[in-house]
């Protein structure tokens, strides 16, 4: 199996974070993976900003992370 860069194990190993609604005040649970949710409290969506990480510079990111993983992190980060 190829090695891939420490940089990328959170995304390919993604955790649960909690994520307050600035709506409703519900505590919510996001995927480090994940841009937004939709609040279990309110329906509403709810987003937050993705730390910086290697898929945007890293020439080897698309074939490290996975292909549909790597286009849905930079769609969000736009």
């Amino acid at each position: 199996m190829k090695e891939s860069c420490p940089g990328s194990r959170e995304i390919r190993n993604p955790y649960p974070e909690p994520l307050v609604c600035p709506f409703c005040l519900k505590e919510n649970e996001i995927w480090s993976d994940e841009v937004e949710i939709e609040c279990r409290g309110c329906g509403k969506t709810i987003s937050r900003d993705m730390k910086p990480n290697c898929i945007l510079w890293c020439p080897a990111a698309k074939q490290c992370v996975g292909a549909e993983k790597y286009e849905r992190l930079i769609k969000a980060m736009k």
